[in-house]
C-alpha cells in the first residue's frame, strides 16, 4: 500500500478516528478460519516509517515558502489533521503563506498575529480541534502552522504532529541560514567589487592628479620666466603631442608649434568663422570641429583669438581637453596683457598724433615717437579716413591701424569724430589702403584723402587740412569712393582753407547766382545740372544718364540756363569761369545746401 507521506495527498489517509480505511468500516479482523493472522500497520506506525523520507524532503528544499507547503501538504498524513494556514515571519511581521484555507483567513491571522511564539489553541469553525504552532529554530521564531482536526488526536498522533512541527523549524532554519550565507556572500560579492570599484578609481585619480599637476606646473614655469604666447604653445605641444595653433580674433594665424603647419595658411571666411566662434563661445569648453580641438581664448567676455589642438578625434582623451583648457586661461591672460600694453601703447601714440596735428615742440615729438619705433625724420604724409555707416570709434581706428600695417605703412592713428587720421612714413600707395580696407570692412564706400609730403613736423597741421581737403572734394565728386592725393587736386589746391571765403561767395554769386535764386524759387536744379554736364566733359548722354533725366529734357534745361544767366556755353572764357564757380559752390561753399 502506498505511504501517505510520499504521496503528498490532499485527501486524508485515515478515517475520523485516526485508523485506516481496510475493508469495510469498524472491522479490524484479526483472525480467519486458517488460523491467527498478524495485525496490519496502523496510521501512527506508517507516519513513522515514512518519517526519514519527509524529514529529507523538507531538509533539502532550500526555499521557506517551499518548506511550509511540503509540512502543510504531509500533515494529514500524521492523524486526523488538516493545516488551515501557514505563516513565516518576515521583516518582524507574520505573513501569511499561500495555502491559506478560504473563509479563516480574518480569525486565524488575527490570532497569529497577536502571538509571541507560543502555541495556542485556535477556534475554526467546524472543526473540533485547533492549535497555532510555533515553528522555533536556532535562529528564533520563524512562523506559525495552523492546524485542526475534526476529532481529538490520540496521543501518538499529537507525537508525530509535534515531530513533523520540529523538522519542518529545523529545516526552515537551516534553509534561512543558507538564505543569510547567500546573502551575505553576495554583500560580500558586491562590497569586493564596491572595493575593486573605488581602488581603479584610487588609481585614476592618482593619475588624474599627477597629470594635472604637471599641467599646472609646466604652465606655472611659462609664467614665473616670462614667457608669452609661442612659450604657452610651446608648453601644451609638449604636454599633449599635438600640433598647437593660435588664431587671431579674425581667424589669422598667430603661431603655430609643431609639425604640419600649412603653407599658406588658409584665409578665413569671415562669416564662417564668426559663426564658428558663437558656437564654440556658447559650448563654454574646447568643441571639436573636424581635426580640430578648439578653444575660445576669451577674457572677461571679449574674444581675442582661438587656441587649437590639430588632434584626431581617438587620439584625443579627457586629459588632452584638460591641458588644452588650462592653456587657453593661461593663453586668455597673456592676451589680455598684451591688449592692455597696446591699449596703452596707443593712447599715447594717439596723444602725440593730436600733439602733432596741434602743433607741438619738434624735440619732443622726435623723442616721443622714436620710443614707438617711429621715425619722424623721415617724410611724413598725413592721411584722413573715412567709411560709409562706420562711426570713427575704437574699433574701426584699429581697424585702419591693422590695414596701414598690412599694407607697410607705419603710422601713428588717432581719430576724430567722424574720420581716422594717420601721420605715415613714406608715401602710401595709390590703392592699396583703400582696398585692405574695403575687405576688412566688406564695404567698398569708403574716402581716403592724402596730404602733400611733410618734412618736419612744424608742417604736419597744414598737411591735416590737405588731407580733409583732399577728402572732401572726392566725397563731392562723381566717383565719391576711393583715395584723393592732394598733389593731384590741381585747381582745387587754390581752393583751400586759407582763402577767402568771402571772395570765393562773390565770385558764385557772379556766375551763378541767378540760377542759384532760380532753383532756389521753383525747386529746380539747374545749377547741379551745369556742374554735372561739365563734370561729364560736354558729353550729352552721360550727363543724362548720371542725372537719370532723358537727353530732350537736358538740352531744355541747358538752353533754360543760357537764358536765365545770360551766359553762353560755347565762348571759352564764360564756360570756363561757370566750370570752376560750380566747382567752388560744390566743393566750398556745400552744394545746394
Amino acid at each position: 500500500m502506498a505511504s501517505c507521506w510520499a504521496r503528498n495527498v490532499h485527501r486524508p489517509c485515515p478515517d475520523e478516528e485516526g485508523g485506516l480505511s481496510q475493508g469495510r468500516p469498524g472491522r479490524h479482523p484479526t483472525t480467519s478460519r486458517r488460523g491467527p493472522r498478524t495485525p496490519l500497520p496502523t496510521p501512527a506506525d506508517q507516519a513513522s516509517h515514512e518519517l526519514p523520507a519527509v524529514s529529507r524532503a523538507l531538509f533539502d528544499a532550500r526555499d521557506e515558502g517551499e518548506i511550509l507547503r511540503l509540512a502543510m501538504d504531509h500533515v494529514s498524513a500524521a492523524g486526523p489533521y488538516r493545516a488551515e494556514a501557514g505563516y513565516l515571519r518576515e521583516g518582524g511581521q507574520m505573513v501569511a503563506g499561500p495555502q491559506v484555507g478560504p473563509g479563516h483567513t480574518s480569525a486565524v491571522d488575527r490570532t497569529v498575529r497577536e502571538l509571541a511564539g507560543r502555541d495556542v489553541p485556535v477556534t475554526v469553525p467546524g472543526r473540533s480541534w485547533g492549535r497555532a504552532l510555533a515553528l522555533h529554530g536556532p535562529g528564533g521564531l520563524h512562523g506559525y502552522l495552523v492546524v485542526t482536526s475534526r476529532s481529538r488526536p490520540t496521543h501518538a498522533q499529537h507525537f508525530l504532529l509535534a515531530t513533523l512541527v520540529r523538522l519542518t523549524a529545523a529545516a526552515l532554519s537551516v534553509a534561512v541560514a543558507h538564505r543569510r550565507q547567500r546573502e551575505d556572500a553576495l554583500e560580500l560579492h558586491r562590497l569586493r567589487r564596491e572595493r575593486a570599484t573605488l581602488q581603479r578609481r584610487l588609481i585614476s585619480l592618482v593619475v588624474d592628479l599627477g597629470y594635472q599637476r604637471a599641467v599646472h606646473e609646466a604652465l606655472a614655469e611659462v609664467a614665473a620666466a616670462g614667457g608669452g604666447e609661442e612659450a604657452i604653445t610651446r608648453a601644451l605641444h609638449e604636454l599633449t603631442g599635438f600640433p598647437v595653433l593660435v588664431e587671431d580674433r579674425f581667424g589669422r594665424l598667430r603661431s603655430w608649434t609643431g609639425p604640419g603647419r600649412p603653407d599658406p595658411y588658409p584665409e578665413p571666411d569671415s562669416a564662417r568663422h564668426e559663426e564658428m566662434l558663437q558656437g564654440v563661445a556658447r559650448s563654454g569648453g574646447p568643441v571639436r570641429i573636424k581635426d580640430r580641438l578648439i578653444s575660445v581664448v576669451r577674457p572677461r567676455g571679449e574674444v581675442l583669438g582661438v587656441l587649437a589642438l590639430v588632434a584626431p578625434r581617438d587620439d584625443a582623451d579627457e586629459y588632452t581637453v584638460f591641458a588644452l583648457e588650462h592653456a587657453a586661461t593661461s593663453m586668455a591672460l597673456e592676451l589680455s596683457h598684451l591688449r592692455h600694453l597696446a591699449e596703452v601703447e596707443l593712447r599715447l601714440r594717439r596723444e602725440l598724433v593730436d600733439d602733432l596735428l596741434a602743433g607741438t615742440d619738434e624735440a619732443s615729438a622726435y623723442a616721443r615717437s622714436e620710443a614707438f619705433g617711429h621715425d619722424l625724420h623721415r617724410i611724413q604724409y598725413v592721411v584722413a579716413v573715412q567709411w560709409t555707416g562706420r562711426a570713427a570709434d575704437e574699433a574701426f581706428a584699429r581697424t585702419v591701424d591693422r590695414a596701414a600695417s598690412a599694407v607697410g605703412m607705419p603710422s601713428l592713428v588717432t581719430r576724430r569724430s567722424d574720420h581716422v587720421v594717420l601721420v605715415a612714413e613714406g608715401r602710401p600707395h595709390d590703392h592699396a589702403l583703400y582696398e585692405t580696407l574695403a575687405r576688412e570692412t566688406g564695404t567698398p564706400d569708403g574716402t581716403i584723402g592724402v596730404s602733400a609730403s611733410c618734412d618736419t613736423p612744424d608742417g604736419i597741421p597744414g598737411r591735416y587740412q590737405e588731407a580733409l581737403r583732399a577728402l572732401e572734394v572726392r566725397r563731392r565728386s562723381r566717383r565719391r569712393y576711393g583715395t584723393t592725393f592732394f598733389d593731384d587736386l590741381g585747381l582745387y589746391r587754390i581752393l583751400g582753407p586759407g582763402n577767402e571765403y568771402q571772395e570765393l561767395q562773390a565770385f558764385v554769386r557772379e556766375w551763378l547766382g541767378q540760377l542759384i535764386d532760380y532753383d532756389g524759387r521753383h525747386r529746380t536744379a539747374l545749377v547741379e545740372t551745369l556742374s554735372r554736364y561739365f563734370d561729364c566733359g560736354g558729353n550729352y548722354a552721360e550727363t543724362a544718364e548720371s542725372l537719370a533725366i532723358h537727353r530732350s529734357t537736358l538740352r531744355y534745361r541747358l538752353q533754360r540756363i543760357r537764358e536765365i544767366s545770360g551766359h553762353d556755353l560755347t565762348n571759352v572764357e564764360d564756360r570756363l569761369n561757370l566750370q570752376v564757380a560750380t566747382r567752388v559752390w560744390k566743393i566750398m561753399l556745400g552744394g545746394p545746401g
